[in-house]
C-alpha cells in the first residue's frame, strides 16, 4: 500500500507539469507578441479564400474536403493572428450542414482582429529585417 502511494505522487507531478506546459503554450498562442498589418491582411485572405471555396463546393461539400479546408484555415489563421477562443465555435459550426456556405471564417477573423487591436497587439508597420544605424565616416 505504501508503495502505491509513492508511485502516485511522481505521476501527479508529471501530470501537473504537463498541464502547466499546455497552459503556457496556449497562453503564447492566445497572446502573440506582435501582429503586423501584413499578418492581418494574409489572415483575411486565408479566411476569404476558405469561405469562397466552401461556397463554391456547395452545401454538401466533397467527402471531407470542407473539413480539411476548415482545419487548414483554423491553423493558418491561428498562426498569423494568434489563437482565440472564437476560432473553436467557428470550426465546429462548419460541421453543421448549410452553415459552411456562410462567411464564418471571414467574420471570425474580423472579430479576432478587432479584439487584438483593442488590446494593442497589432502594429502599424513591420519591424525592419536588419537594424542599421547610420554613422558618419571621416
Amino acid at each position: 500500500m505504501a508503495t502505491s502511494g509513492m508511485m502516485e505522487r511522481p505521476g501527479r507531478a508529471m501530470v501537473s507539469e504537463l498541464f502547466a506546459s499546455l497552459k503556457r503554450q496556449v497562453s503564447r498562442w492566445q497572446h502573440p507578441s506582435r501582429v503586423t498589418r501584413a499578418d492581418v491582411r494574409l489572415a483575411y485572405a486565408v479566411a476569404v479564400t476558405v469561405d469562397v471555396a466552401q461556397l463554391l463546393l456547395g452545401p454538401l461539400g466533397w467527402a471531407g474536403l470542407d473539413e480539411i479546408l476548415d482545419a487548414i484555415g483554423m491553423v493558418v489563421i491561428s498562426r498569423l493572428i494568434g489563437f482565440h477562443p472564437l476560432l473553436l465555435p467557428t470550426f465546429l459550426l462548419e460541421f453543421v450542414p448549410f452553415t459552411d456556405m456562410l462567411p464564418t471564417w471571414t467574420g471570425c477573423t474580423a472579430l479576432v482582429v478587432r479584439a487584438r487591436r483593442r488590446h494593442g497587439l497589432i502594429t502599424d508597420d513591420a519591424m525592419p529585417a536588419i537594424e542599421v544605424k547610420a554613422e558618419k565616416v571621416e
